[in-house]
């Protein structure tokens, strides 16, 4: 997502009417539901002032394009500043600047960390350089087009109230320094210059365009990269707050018997990169010479990630490196150097088979080791025996004399990077009030399936390009087949479906074994791991009446051990175990539906509740009820083709043929058959597929090529490729009332100051010169309007 973008002839102009801070923030309330602080709209009000004078220059070409605050793809994380063109080899380029307002930075110790004043007080923070470079190598690793285009990335930072260089450049800082230059204050004509040497002609092809609605690949499973980060190779590339915690962790580790028991808590979300971090501390500790061990208490992903590492590593050091959390009762106090505790929300205070052994989990922990990172997020509490929470690890720290140090991550990289979702999951299931009541079209991929057999067929469908989309459940039916293997557990007669739970068999290792995705899996099969998709199964245990979420423990299985207990309390004190049993149901559901880091599909057993969901996502539905019937005129379109227009990723193909020359005869677009979008593309109600005829913008689109369009699309279309009607233009050689080029505005000031469109010029692009462009006067203006915008050829 791009908040602003436009020409640096434009944002200069807006930037001196002092305007630029407006339009951001009002374009990120639309586009992001996010409002941003007044400190945030001041950095941009005064950092864009220096870019302004930057980019004033006429060195730089006034149709080179700025971006301001993009956010990075698959994560939550905004690029300040970016200038788009063409360098002096005519190769696509964009210069990713990272802006501070610092006055004094001071150094530390620790790789890439700097000491500043941010926030009321001075706090460790990354290096801009760093982080520019980190920006650069997301957008590289997860954009197709970046790399199948060759796309050039160049990062820097411009720190426009820095004087001194001493800190900012110690040698320490060599590494980053020379992947992303710095620029200080008294260097303008140097940042000047530096932007310059790579952007020399204008950008005539919208890289930022390009980037934006680029084929995406999800982040990397951290399973299978887990023998190669033990290997030493740097799997992932960590940004802001977690570099930070990386390198205070290993700072802590280094003074290990110097400034006594240590203690650090880590607060994030799912898929905030917790165990991201935790696995490359791991590995960083051990390589130090330390004895290092990763804890959790759910056996799944230390099931799963010790087989990604049979046959790469000795059963006894894998042994020692995975450690279950009712391990250390009897261990030597402060015997290991450093523990790593994933999931810590899932500690337990008794440990063995029968809940009878060890007096805490927590307490025993922190005695086991000199350093305890607690990694924990308490809305993934998912049973009564969970104790593990900030205060009770608070207290244990205490208790041991240690040193307590708090962190908190908050960037998105599961879901694919949507903190919305996340917002909007919690206002959903009623487990936080937000902002985000409904989901937004381009955030994350969710729908709500009429049929727990249709969810299941669309799992399955999914989980073939990569066995790594699975069915789970909440835990409301008994699993029979686990003692009585041809059993079948889950059955849903209305909709025909039945199913079994996980395999016995597979036991932790379900999410990853062959064939599993013929099972539904549960919240104790599947929590700290991820998958590509995620199909939910909400049982009676959660209903909607009247709009309000309603909870009901009764309705899980007898074989749940998650709210074992409960009847009894229930007896004791009613409210406090209705309210504790609420909070698990909530939780479960909540991780359960945060699994997928491409999509989560959801089936309720329950009507009304499936109508409450529909109606957070009635924005974004698919709904066809055109003609499906499929005809020769389609032949030839590269997507597969189906005649179900209920199909959730069906994309209507409409009988148009837009011309790529002047405005074609008025046609009436009708969705004559329907064709699969593959699973990189989120469908939305305003896709459409139809074809370019003509030659005029061969360099992007070849004559007679099926490309996708979003409808109506809103924001700025200055420089972007759209579909045009006229009814008064005609194209003597192909006809008709649409066409598509590519969309530029000349703006005047009227007299009240507000700026308006003088004239629209569509802009052809092609090898044949003969084609001209269509201008079209403000006069044509009623007569004039966008209908669609380009996003991708499909052959």
């Amino acid at each position: 997502m791009i908040v602003y973008s436009e020409s640096k002839a434009q944002f200069v102009a807006e930037v001196e009417r002092n305007d630029i801070h407006n339009r951001i923030r009002a374009q990120l309330r639309a586009l992001a539901k996010v409002s941003p602080s007044d400190s945030e709209v001041n950095a941009w009000r005064n950092s864009l002032q220096f870019m302004a004078n930057i980019v004033r220059t006429p060195d730089l070409p006034d149709t080179s394009r700025v971006a301001i605050e993009f956010v990075v793809p698959l994560t939550s994380k905004r690029v300040d500043f970016i200038l788009t063109g063409k360098n002096e080899v005519e190769q696509d380029t964009a210069v990713i600047v990272e802006l501070k307002q610092w006055s004094r930075v001071e150094m530390t110790n620790q790789d890439a960390i700097v000491n500043t004043w941010i926030g009321g007080g001075a706090r460790e923070t990354l290096h801009p350089s760093y982080q520019a470079w980190t920006y650069a190598a997301l957008i590289r690793d997860y954009n197709e087009t970046v790399r199948d285009e060759r796309i050039a990335l160049e990062p820097c930072a411009y720190l426009h109230n820095l004087d001194s260089e001493l800190e900012i450049r110690h040698p320490r800082y060599k590494e980053h320094l020379d992947r992303a230059p710095a620029f200080l204050e008294k260097e303008a004509d140097d940042l000047r210059q530096f932007l310059c040497r790579h952007i020399r002609s204008g950008d005539a092809s919208d890289v930022m365009y390009r980037i934006e609605h680029g084929r995406l690949r999800p982040s990397k499973n951290l399973a299978d990269c887990l023998s190669s980060m033990l290997s030493g190779n740097q799997e992932f590339v960590m940004v802001d707050e977690q570099k930070v915690l990386y390198e205070a962790a290993l700072a802590r580790a280094n003074k290990n018997g110097e400034t006594g028991k240590q203690v650090v808590i880590v607060q994030g979300g799912p898929g905030t990169g917790k165990s991201v971090v935790a696995i490359n501390l791991l590995v960083q500790l051990t390589k130090m010479g330390l004895i290092a061990q990763y804890v959790s208490r759910n056996a799944a992903p230390r099931a799963v990630y010790q087989a990604r590492l049979t046959g790469t590593l000795k059963k006894t050091h894998i042994a020692n490196l995975f450690r279950g959390s009712g391990g250390y009762i009897d261990c030597e106090p402060g015997s290991l150097d450093a523990l790593i505790v994933d999931e810590a929300h899932r500690l337990n205070e008794k440990s063995g088979l029968y809940g009878n052994l060890g007096t805490n989990q927590i307490k025993e922990l922190i005695a086991a080791s000199k350093l305890t990172i607690f990694f924990i997020d308490e809305d993934q509490r998912i049973t009564l025996k969970d104790i593990g929470t900030v205060e009770e690890i608070e207290h244990w720290a205490s208790a041991a004399g240690a040193g307590v140090s708090r962190f908190e991550l908050s960037s998105q990289f599961r879901c694919a990077g949507s903190d919305g979702y996340m917002a909007f999951l919690d206002n959903a299931l009623q487990v936080r009030e937000t902002a985000n009541k409904w989901l937004g079209e381009n955030e994350y991929d969710m729908r709500v399936f009429d049929s727990a057999q249709e969810l299941y067929d669309e799992i399955k469908r999914r989980n073939h390009a990569n066995n790594k989309s699975r069915l789970v459940a909440g835990y409301c039916w008994d699993w029979a087949s686990k003692k009585v293997p041809d059993a079948i557990d889950i059955e849903i007669p209305e909709d025909g479906f039945s199913a079994r739970w996980n395999l016995a068999s597979d036991g932790s290792l379900w999410a990853i074994a062959e064939g599993s995705v013929e099972q539904v899996g549960c919240i104790h099969t599947c929590q700290g791991l991820e998958l590509d998709y995620v199909g939910v199964i909400v049982g009676p245990d959660l209903i909607v009446r009247d709009g309000k979420v309603v909870t009901d423990a009764s309705k899980r299985s007898r074989m749940d051990q998650s709210i074992r207990g409960y009847k009894k309390w229930l007896k004791s004190d009613p409210r406090a175990a209705r309210e504790c049993a609420e909070r698990i149901i909530k939780n479960t559901y909540r991780t359960l539906m945060t699994r997928g880091q491409k999509g989560c599909f959801v089936y309720c057993t329950d009507a009304e509740t499936r109508a409450y969901f529909k109606s957070l996502l009635a924005k974004r539905q698919v709904s066809h009820a055109a003609d499906s019937s499929v005809v020769s005129l389609f032949g030839d379109l590269p997507w597969e083709q189906t005649e179900n227009s209920q199909e959730v990723s069906a994309i209507p193909v409409y009988d148009l043929e837009i011309a790529a020359g002047a405005f074609s005869e008025f046609q009436t677009p009708d969705a004559r058959t329907w064709v699969l979008a593959p699973d990189h593309i989120a469908v939305t109600p305003d896709l459409f597929v139809a074809r370019v005829v003509g030659e005029s913008m061969n360099k992007q689109i070849a004559a007679d090529s099926w490309c996708l369009f979003r409808a109506n699309p809103g924001g700025s279309r200055n420089g972007r490729i759209v579909v045009a009607t006229h009814h008064q233009i005609d194209d003597p050689d192909n006809g008709g009332a649409f066409t598509i080029k590519r969309y530029f505005s000349e703006k005047v000031a009227s007299e009240d100051g507000e700026l308006i469109n003088a004239r629209i010029v569509l802009r052809p692009e092609s090898t044949d010169l003969s084609y001209e462009p269509i201008v079209l006067n403000v006069d044509d203006a009623d007569e004039f309007k966008i209908v669609a915008e380009f996003l991708q050829r499909l052959n």
